[in-house]
């Protein structure tokens, strides 16, 4: 899927680059085509669904 010069490995690699962003939707088009969500949720290409990641609420900082 991947057309650019040293092609991207597995999707679980990380090593993809982004080839549609729409930042004013929430997700960005990876080149080896999973969806990327603004809360840190994925969408693979077989798929596979990659839960956001979140932080705890008691290691939030709060502001003044």
């Amino acid at each position: 899927m991947c057309s650019h010069q040293s092609s991207c490995r597995a999707a679980d690699s990380g090593a993809a680059h982004s080839v549609a962003a729409h930042p004013e939707q929430g997700w960005t088009l990876l080149c080896d085509g999973s969806i990327v969500f603004d809360d840190t949720g994925e969408l693979r290409p077989d798929g596979r669904v990659v839960q956001p990641r979140r932080i705890p609420a008691d290691r939030l900082a709060a502001a003044a």
